[in-house]
Order: C-alpha cells, then structure tokens, then sequence
C-alpha cells in the first residue's frame, strides 16, 4: 500500500513539475496573437515593396506611355 502511495504522490509532483513549465493558455493565444501580427506585418511590407517595384518598372511605365499616347490620339 506504501508504494501505491509513494507512486502517486510522485506522479502529482511530476504533472505538477511540468505544469508549471508549460506556457498556460492565455500566454500561448497571446504568443499566437503576437506571431499573427508579425506575420500580417512582414506580408503588408513585402506587398508594398513589391508593388513599388512593379510600378516602378520598365515595363510599367512603357505601358502607361503607350495609353497615354493612344488615349491622346483617340482625342484627336
């Protein structure tokens, strides 16, 4: 009966060890929260970095003259 006992009071100081590591709920949803906004920051940035440089390009602004030049000729 003594082992019994000595087995479970080890084992409850265990879970209780290992519960006292581990990040509670509210700390987890919070990290997920801040990983998200990270997240959603670095994806914006990358967006508008790359639609700067498509607007930005070559190709683009031959593009926009050549409307432009048709647009003005239509008006003629």
């Amino acid at each position: 009966m003594r082992l019994y006992l000595v087995a479970v009071v080890l084992l409850l100081a265990l879970v209780a060890y290992t519960e006292a590591q581990d990040d509670s709920l509210a700390e987890r949803f919070s990290n997920f929260g801040d990983q998200i906004t990270e997240f959603s920051k670095n994806v914006a940035e990358k967006a508008k970095t790359h639609f700067d440089t498509i607007t930005t390009s070559e190709f683009a602004e031959n593009t926009r003259n050549w409307f432009t030049e048709q647009f003005q000729k239509i008006k003629q």
